[in-house]
């Protein structure tokens, strides 16, 4: 099914994301319960998380939809975008957290970055779909949005084989589902 717009689009994004959030949570159990460090499996989930969650996701996000947003702050009468880019700064960091755990073989470290990568990004996703996308939905144009729309197909044409390799890695995370 093709989106029709760029929150649409941001939000199947996020199902990705989540999906490698809960294996990354189910892992966190395992590490809990006396499993070693998956190190492969750990630098798959960085992988896509600097790639896909953050170079793309998080790039149409403050690239494109967040400087469209704070164009106009008239229509907006309360601009969440600082929130939103202070929290992916903040993932950022657990995220290396998680990679120095992962080097150095701390298994309490990879589990605190790891629950406290997963609480954010779960808690802001919560945020951009129920409240920050119906918002732009409400007060960006329709130029506007049909722009944006139209850099967001050129990103992912621009990066297809890459998406391809990341959405891949989010099927094969299925034996982690309960």
């Amino acid at each position: 099914m093709e989106k029709k717009n760029t929150t649409q689009i941001l939000t199947k994004e996020h199902e990705n994301i989540l999906a490698v959030i809960d294996a990354l949570n189910k892992e966190c159990d395992a590490l809990h319960n006396g499993k070693k460090i998956d190190k492969r499996l750990f630098e798959q989930i960085i992988g896509f998380i600097r790639n896909y969650a953050d170079k793309l996701h998080h790039a149409k996000e403050e690239d494109i939809l967040f400087k469209e947003l704070c164009k106009d702050t008239v229509n907006l009468h309360c601009n969440p975008v600082q929130q939103m880019l202070y929290e992916h700064d903040l993932g950022r960091d657990f995220v290396r957290g998680i990679e120095a755990g992962v080097k150095e073989n701390n298994v309490l470290g990879v589990i605190e970055n790891s629950r406290n990568y997963a609480q954010l990004l779960q808690e802001h996703i919560f945020k951009e779909d129920n409240i920050l996308y119906p918002l732009a939905d409400e007060c960006l144009s329709k130029e506007a949005k049909k722009l944006m729309l139209s850099k967001f197909i050129n990103i992912d044409k621009s990066r297809e084989k890459e998406i391809k390799k990341y959405l891949s890695f989010v099927k094969s995370l299925k034996k982690f589902k309960s």
